[in-house]
């Protein structure tokens, strides 16, 4: 445990300057580094005030922080990055190395050289192109390039395997030139190697242009077979339409940046070419100790530097720190210029959009039911300011029909689940006319008496109550809580216009909105359906068991007849008030006749008053 006092000591002596603080644990390790404008502010800012648990948890760990004071805040931007990649600090975001991006690797010092695909690049002396966005990939753009090119795709190894079979079927359909075969020139077989370097580096016009310009030259030298090669060669390349955007990804002139935080945090890169979606890259990370706008910058750095090449553009979701000083590091590395937008409006949104749609849409996939759950407990804990995450939530609902069947359910939920061997229902006792308040203040101490006086079934205490209405529910519930000296978490949940929970609300009025959280929204909205259902459903019984008990008084209403009635006419009273006519249709005519008779026969209606059914 670090000592706060003492190192807020030391951060207040800091200057206010530009530099970076690197965050030492208890063995000396570096556990995080960051970059800050104003030295002394940041540092100083982690040793007191709340924080999110994940900072919370960082700052629990360090020991000690050393700074480097730095000339503008540019250097401090390049120094936090040579830091981040130096000690791979554990609560600093970063991306996987390279060996998830391959290589495409080609040796020209060979004499009939080959494309291969590899993880890293080595100082070997061979041109190494990408990386790419996965060995699937990779794979599609060394195929798409030998057959526009016509180079080989099989097995063979020149020169060793030249003339000893007959060419495949390749040549035959023309997806080869046939290297194998004796006399064909070697010199020929490295110019198409060396133009599908050319394509793999994007300079695919030059190579273009190259080609027209032999093949003009032949044809003015009357070498008009070697012309027609040039020509071939050039439409292959040309042909290329669709398939070579494969190979684009690697050369976008827009990249589309997408970020969703979620049970996990994602960083998505689309790659446009032309106006078109040419590849896409994913990371799913851990959640980053910084907000958005400052999580984004080093990941863009860390993403850049261990691509081949960078687009002219990159569209950001949202604003990040350092915008220019991150633009310049990116161009210099470029060797052109990069620029970097957060678009407002208009096209340009619709691809960041698309972007942080794609990311949310990866940690969906990759995240367990469990580990959603989780996060949306854990966003209750920070919301509703709970001690811990609300492992167990009890919620009641209230259900009636005038001053008949006044009941309430509670439906309970654990671990983010419906654990319904612990549901309860009450048919109030106290309460005789209808009254939400007084049915809320009774089924609540009810059951926390229950628990109170050991009743085992009972006995668990919720970390969350959650009260079908709004604040006057509340209240009242925690009215019966204190009277019975119990204090527990009670919020209401507050419907809107649509009869959906739109936010959960203090006794005291204060609401906490839940609709900007999805998950939440889905999962409170889940838990209100199933309370109101619930105790709605015990209300009916009670209706059903009552009406059935009524009609079954009448002489030739068995089962059967009841159910037929109950169907057909659905409550008591319009049983009651139908002609003989209308039940006829129903049931037979001399039980239709009964039921007439039984409803409107004085000592009949009494005793069904005496029954209290109000339909």
């Amino acid at each position: 445990m670090s000592d706060l006092k003492t190192l807020l000591n030391k951060a207040n002596q800091l200057p206010l300057l530009p530099g970076v603080y690197l965050m030492h644990g208890a063995d000396g390790t570096v556990i995080y580094v960051g970059k800050a404008k104003k030295l002394k502010n940041r540092v100083s800012s982690y040793f007191h005030g709340d924080h999110l648990p994940k900072v919370a948890a960082m700052v629990e760990k360090v020991a000690d922080f050393e700074v480097v004071v730095v000339n503008s805040e540019f250097e401090a931007l390049m120094l936090e990055n040579a830091l981040i990649k130096r000690h791979m600090p554990h609560y600093n975001i970063l991306l996987r190395d390279d060996k998830g991006y391959p290589f495409v690797r080609l040796d020209m010092r060979e004499e009939y050289p080959r494309f291969s695909v590899v993880n890293r690049v080595k100082d070997d002396g061979a041109r190494y192109f990408g990386p790419f966005g996965g060995r699937s990939t990779t794979f599609d753009i060394i195929s798409t390039l030998q057959k526009a090119l016509l180079l080989p795709t099989c097995s063979r190894r020149f020169p060793r395997d030249i003339g000893k079979e007959r060419p495949c079927l390749n040549l035959q359909m023309g997806l080869c030139a046939g290297w194998c075969r004796p006399g064909v020139s070697s010199e020929d077989y490295r110019k198409g190697i060396e133009q599908a370097a050319l394509l793999l580096s994007g300079k695919s016009e030059e190579l273009k242009a190259e080609l027209r310009e032999k093949m003009e030259r032949a044809s003015e030298e009357l070498r008009f077979e070697q012309a027609a090669k040039y020509r071939d060669r050039c439409r292959a390349i040309e042909n290329l339409g669709n398939r070579q955007k494969v190979i684009a990804t690697a050369f976008a002139d827009t990249d589309a940046i997408g970020f969703f935080r979620g049970a996990k945090t994602c960083f998505a890169a689309l790659h446009y070419v032309d106006g078109g979606l040419v590849g896409k890259d994913f990371e799913l990370l851990d959640e980053p100790i910084e907000s958005d706008s400052e999580a984004l910058g080093p990941l863009l750095l860390q993403y850049y530097e261990r691509r081949g090449h960078l687009p002219k553009t990159v569209l950001l979701p949202f604003e990040v720190e350092d915008a220019e000083d991150l633009a310049r590091m990116l161009s210099e590395r470029a060797g052109r210029k990069v620029e970097l937008h957060n678009p407002k409006r208009g096209e340009k949104t619709v691809l960041t959009d698309t972007a942080c749609l794609n990311a949310r849409e990866e940690v969906q996939r990759a995240t367990t039911q469990n580990q959603r759950r989780s996060k949306t407990l854990e966003w209750l804990q920070k919301a509703l300011e709970l001690p811990e995450p609300p492992r167990r939530i009890e919620s009641f609902d209230i259900s009636n029909t005038g001053n008949f069947g006044i009941v309430a359910g509670m439906v309970v939920f654990v671990d983010g689940k419906p654990l319904k061997r612990d549901y309860r229902r009450f048919k109030m006792k106290t309460v005789t006319e209808q009254d939400d308040y007084a049915s809320m203040y009774e089924a609540v101490t009810r059951r926390y008496a229950r628990a109170i006086d050991g009743d085992e079934k009972f006995a668990e205490l919720p970390d969350l109550l959650l009260i079908d209405g709004g604040e006057v529910h509340a209240a009242t519930a925690e009215r019966a809580l204190a009277d019975l000296g119990l204090a527990l978490p009670v919020f209401g949940m507050v419907k809107d216009d649509h009869h959906r929970t739109r936010a959960l609300i203090t006794s005291e009025g204060r609401e906490i909105g839940i609709v900007g959280n999805q998950a939440v929204f889905s999962f409170i909205g889940t838990i209100q359906e199933e309370v109101h259902r619930y105790s709605i459903e015990y209300h009916r019984s009670l209706r059903s068991a009552s009406i059935g008990s009524t009609l079954d008084k009448i002489p030739g209403v068995g089962e059967k007849r009841r159910n037929q009635l109950l169907k057909e006419f659905k409550t008591l009273r319009a049983i009651r008030e139908a002609e003989v006519a209308q039940l006829r249709t129903v049931v037979p005519e001399n039980t239709a006749k009964a039921v007439y008779a039984y409803f409107h026969d004085k000592a009949a209606l009494e005793g069904e008053a005496e029954q209290g059914e109000d339909a």
